[in-house]
């Protein structure tokens, strides 16, 4: 018989039921003093000075342009491989998002590439931690350095990652966290800014209650993006395991690599020598001189029970709504090929030792 393993599943105990009945049993809802602790746990963990716990991982983007006072006329780099809201919170402040092309071994963004497409009107860069990477943040702020824009690091899939033993998220000007029930730690939903400039957190912290700097105060247009304290207590949990998560993402990724890289025509995930890895997903290529063409291989394992995705089939600018926009295709040849490679196998922590012989047993059956 099959087994059946899925490609993400969140990992709940019975310390997240119990934080949550305390929660319940308080009467104490929204924001509280869960959220203050959690963001001051988080913000610890990260090595950044402040934390501000929000609605979701979208809405820590959308946030952190807002505190960076980005509208209309101004143009935002970042990936064009990535999930839509990468490029949307650039539409939210009616500015333009610009995609770069991706580094085909990391998929990541490539600076050499934000260097081409950089202008005037540009005003931040979001680079994206693809898959639980981190970009190269050092070539990335030297380009937002020269030219004095910010740099707003896409965390949300990089929870606990590291570049040259700094964490993702205290690198740039402002870090996003997506809690997300897939994600290396979750709240359910719930996302994260994250930032050492004091100006930035204040102003982070008035647009997500709605604008007030004292009850019934209001000094800007804010918006209602608090979270919970339930969201909050879970996460304080989850957080107390989130190395623990990562050691096993980990382990099963290099278990994978060791097998995988026997397999002519998969590509196993490249680890950048300066970067902790994280494995969000765990993602190969498939080459043009695999036997079988990624779909073809897709319905293969998934008919034995082995759960897969494609983290992007399409580049951002090939979206409808982008086309609809006026966005041309074929601006990032890079992401354009990778979108047609990639397929992601699980990884995530409930995957046993005996679930990653399958998962390699199944991909040698299907490939001979």
């Amino acid at each position: 018989m099959n087994r059946k393993i899925p490609i993400a599943k969140p990992y709940f105990g019975e310390e997240e039921q119990q934080a949550v009945r305390e929660v319940l049993e308080s009467g104490y809802l929204a924001s509280g003093p869960k959220t203050k602790q959690f963001e001051q746990e988080y913000a610890k963990f990260i090595g950044a000075k402040q934390a501000v716990l929000v609605t979701n991982g979208t809405v820590a983007l959308d946030v952190a342009l807002k505190s960076l006072k980005i509208g209309s006329g101004d143009e935002v780099i970042t990936s064009a491989f990535s999930f839509i809201a990468s490029g949307n919170c650039v539409l939210f402040q009616n500015a333009k998002p610009v995609f770069a092309d991706i580094d085909p071994k990391t998929f990541n963004i490539d600076a050499s590439d934000v260097a081409e497409k950089i202008s005037s009107k540009t005003k931040a860069i979001i680079p994206i931690h693809m898959f639980g990477q981190p970009a190269d943040m050092d070539a990335i702020k030297q380009v937002a350095q020269d030219k004095k824009v910010a740099v707003v690091e896409d965390a949300a899939q990089a929870h606990g990652a590291e570049y040259k033993n700094q964490k993702t998220g205290s690198i740039g000007d402002l870090g996003c966290f997506s809690f997300y029930a897939t994600k290396n730690m979750t709240a359910g939903e719930g996302g994260m800014v994250t930032t050492s400039n004091q100006n930035l957190a204040d102003r982070a912290r008035l647009l997500i209650n709605h604008g007030q700097d004292q009850k019934y105060h209001h000094a800007i247009l804010g918006y209602n993006f608090r979270s919970t304290e339930m969201c909050a207590a879970i996460g304080l949990v989850q957080l107390k395991k989130l190395d623990q998560f990562n050691e096993k993402r980990i382990a099963n990724a290099k278990r994978l690599s060791q097998e995988i890289n026997k397999i002519s025509g998969l590509t196993v995930p490249y680890v950048d020598k300066n970067a902790k890895h994280v494995f969000h997903q765990y993602v190969i290529k498939v080459e043009d001189n695999y036997p079988l063409s990624r779909d073809k291989l897709m319905e293969r394992l998934a008919q034995k029970g082995v759960g897969v995705a494609v983290h992007y089939p399409i580049p951002i600018y090939k979206q409808q709504l982008y086309k609809q926009l006026g966005y041309k295709d074929n601006q990032c040849p890079n992401t354009e090929k990778v979108c047609k490679q990639v397929l992601s196998l699980p990884v995530h922590p409930l995957v046993s030792n005996e679930d990653i012989k399958y998962i390699i047993d199944a991909l040698k059956e299907v490939s001979k």
